[in-house]
């Protein structure tokens, strides 16, 4: 298949709208990553997504809509706590797991009778939606279990000849994947952690919040997962990673006592100079959005370098969008942490 790489004007996104009519699977800008996107009411165009990606099946999607008469139809009921939600953060990196409406098709949700719903906030995908009048699920943009791209050359490294169109709309602004939230019971329970935070969500509902177990303890899920991010190795690269907890002085004693061959390090702003091994920065240490917006691009730096090993500087996992990106790493290092 040829694929075309398009910046986001009129042309392209008329372009994506008529492929996504005719079932096609279009890769596209979100505030959050970029996305893979096909009508989330059309079996055959989200199985495509599925091969692309090599994505299990048992994996589900996350539907993307731009205007509320969408969410009536995709979902059966709105709860009261998704309307306080939708209310605050949409558009935004928020998606809802919420009942489905039988529109949406099987293979979205993995046979489930729940949907997870956002709304982005990002113009290029905003203004497919709207032109196309087409609701899209849409993961990640990328080879599954590898890092998610946030610009469009890293979408093209992963899906040349599987797709028809990538559009490039820049480099998205998040860095990481919605949150993902539950309503469908009485105490709603995060699923992935992202830049909308649980305390901020804590604040809107006025009552507490579950954070799913398995957004930081490792565990065999079998069965059905509401959420994409918990059942499967996610967001990692080719190299092996290791994710070291500990002071600067303590990190780099570490590293020094296990010689690994073709070794890198993800470290803080300003902290590469101390290093021995060659460093690349992800963010500051007191800035858990800038570590999140350059998370998957770093380790996508370090697969293009030839990296074999890579010792990560732990983030505060404790709070906020900290937890997010210690979500994403210790994934990424298939949970080989170590705290010295």
């Amino acid at each position: 298949m040829d694929t075309k790489l398009l910046k986001a004007n009129e042309e392209s996104i008329d372009l994506a709208c008529k492929l996504l009519a005719e079932g096609e699977i279009v890769a596209l800008p979100t505030e959050t990553v970029y996305g893979l996107a096909a009508d989330a009411t059309n079996s055959e165009a989200v199985k495509k997504i599925f091969e692309a990606k090599g994505r299990p099946s048992d994996n589900p999607l996350i539907v993307h809509i731009s205007n509320f008469d969408m969410l009536k139809k995709i979902t059966s009921r709105v709860p009261e706590d998704a309307k306080k939600l939708v209310n605050k953060f949409w558009p935004g990196p928020l998606t809802i797991i919420m009942p489905k409406s039988d529109i949406v098709c099987s293979e979205v949700c993995a046979g489930l009778d729940s949907v997870g719903v956002r709304m982005p906030s990002h113009p290029v995908a905003r203004e497919i939606i709207e032109k196309s009048g087409i609701v899209f699920a849409a993961p990640s943009a990328n080879l599954s279990g590898s890092p998610s791209p946030t610009n469009a050359a890293d979408v093209f490294a992963d899906m040349n000849e599987k797709i028809p169109l990538v559009i490039d709309g820049g480099s998205c602004d998040a860095g990481l994947e919605s949150t993902v939230i539950s309503v469908l019971s009485e105490v709603p329970i995060i699923l992935r952690p992202g830049v909308i935070t649980k305390e901020e969500i804590e604040k809107v509902l006025n009552k507490e919040v579950e954070l799913d177990p398995h957004i930081t303890e490792k565990a065999e899920i079998s069965g059905e997962v509401l959420s994409p991010g918990l059942k499967y190795k996610h967001y990692s690269p080719k190299a092996n990673v290791v994710v070291v907890k500990g002071s600067l002085e303590n990190f780099i004693r570490f590293i020094e006592a296990h010689e690994l061959e073709n070794a890198f390090v993800m470290c803080f702003d300003g902290e590469q100079d101390q290093m021995d091994l060659p460093a690349l920065p992800y963010g500051k240490i007191d800035d858990p959005k800038s570590q999140a917006h350059n998370l998957f691009a770093v380790l996508r730096d370090l697969d293009r370098l030839g990296a074999e090993n890579i010792f990560v500087r732990c983030p505060n996992e404790n709070e906020g969008v900290g937890l997010a990106v210690y979500n994403r790493i210790i994934r990424a290092a298939g949970f080989k942490i170590f705290e010295v």
